[in-house]
């Protein structure tokens, strides 16, 4: 099991910019995907972004595409999540996600990811 810590929310007017980032202990870090999700109020949990391993492949939603860049460094034991061109439908908790598996290509699934952040809140006003 991995322990996650997520910080870097807070409150951003629409068009500007937020780096979410995730700090991870408890096991190996650098073997395993790391996913970002997020969840509105009253909507149900959805991918945003996940990273291989060893950073050599990405994975965002459509909705994110082109604004938002996932990175990591193994070094740190962090995942970070840079979000640029911040629109209200961005507003959310995020959470940092560490997959099940080591090794594994990048995921959209839940269910893949096996060790959860308690979530850190971005909200993006018009």
């Amino acid at each position: 099991q991995v322990q996650l810590v997520e910080s870097g929310g807070g409150l951003v007017q629409a068009g500007g910019s937020l780096r979410l980032s995730c700090a991870a202990s408890g096991r190996t870090f650098s073997m395993y995907v790391m996913g970002w999700f997020r969840q509105a109020p009253g909507k149900e949990r959805e991918f945003v972004s996940a990273l291989t391993w060893n950073g050599g492949i990405a994975d965002y939603a459509d909705s994110v595409k082109g604004r938002f860049t996932i990175s990591r460094d193994n070094t740190k034991n962090t995942v970070y999540l840079q979000m640029n061109s911040l629109k209200p439908e961005d507003t959310a908790v995020y959470y940092c996600a560490a997959g099940k598996s080591p090794f594994i290509s990048t995921s959209r699934k839940i269910t893949d990811f096996g060790s959860w952040g308690q979530g850190t809140q971005v909200t993006v006003s018009s």
